[in-house]
């Protein structure tokens, strides 16, 4: 575990476990909290849920929990971890077959045009510079590129920012942020891909607000929302949110 200056009670205590059963524990991830660990070496969300199952179940030895997904450090909402490796083995199958349902909630300065739309391009992932790009397609030149897609609709508009549904249909690095860039839309706070200004806390206005599945164990159909943030001005938005 990393060792970094933290307060694990405090961390605790802020963390938002929104559903739990002995396959299954999601968590509304708060933006610029890590998932899993990564050259910085700064304690995980990985780590604080082993730290609540620990302690809540008093579990005398090593905790298991399988990463199923990621959110970038910068966005919040739904993380859902398994509890078990027939969980994890089940949900990354359902991940590869595409049948997990994942909405977000983006923020963004510039109106899209059209207001409704599916976007499609070819993404590569630099790796040295940790941010991906559009490119023409697979080629020689990027034999790496992979086709992404996603849907988003308007919600509406208040005070010069626009709050968008997106639907995320593949599952690529900073796909979101990237695809709105490219149609002239960047996120509110994400200075990686051209918004102007940062949010105070390093957070950007994306947030995952559902994802929706059959329960691998169960085999029950599960949604799963979390609430925005609050703080900024997501509050403002609570009227246009479904």
């Amino acid at each position: 575990m990393a060792n970094p200056t933290f307060n694990l009670q405090a961390l605790l205590k802020e963390l938002e476990v929104i559903y739990e059963d002995n396959h299954l524990i999601a968590v509304n991830k708060r933006g610029g909290h890590l998932v899993q660990g990564d050259a910085t070496g700064d304690f995980t969300l990985a780590e604080l849920v082993k730290a609540y199952i620990k302690l809540r179940y008093k579990k005398t030895g090593d905790v298991y929990l399988g990463i199923i997904h990621r959110l970038d450090r910068p966005v919040s909402g739904v993380v859902v971890f398994a509890r078990t490796s027939k969980a994890l083995t089940r949900m990354n199958d359902l991940m590869r077959k595409r049948e997990i349902k994942k909405t977000y909630l983006a923020v963004v300065r510039e109106r899209p045009n059209p207001m409704n739309g599916t976007l499609k391009h070819f993404l590569v992932k630099d790796n040295a510079r940790n941010v991906s790009k559009v490119v023409p397609g697979k080629s020689r030149r990027n034999p790496d590129a992979k086709l992404s897609e996603l849907s988003y609709e308007l919600l509406g508009s208040l005070d010069g920012m626009h709050l968008l549904n997106v639907l995320l249909k593949t599952g690529r690095p900073h796909q979101i942020r990237v695809q709105l860039a490219e149609i002239g839309c960047p996120i509110k706070g994400d200075l990686k891909y051209g918004f102007r200004s940062a949010n105070g806390d390093g957070s950007i206005h994306l947030h995952c607000r559902e994802m929706h599945f059959i329960h691998p164990v169960k085999k029950e159909p599960i949604s799963i929302q979390a609430d925005t943030p609050k703080k900024h001005d997501w509050n403002k938005f609570q009227g246009l949110i479904l």
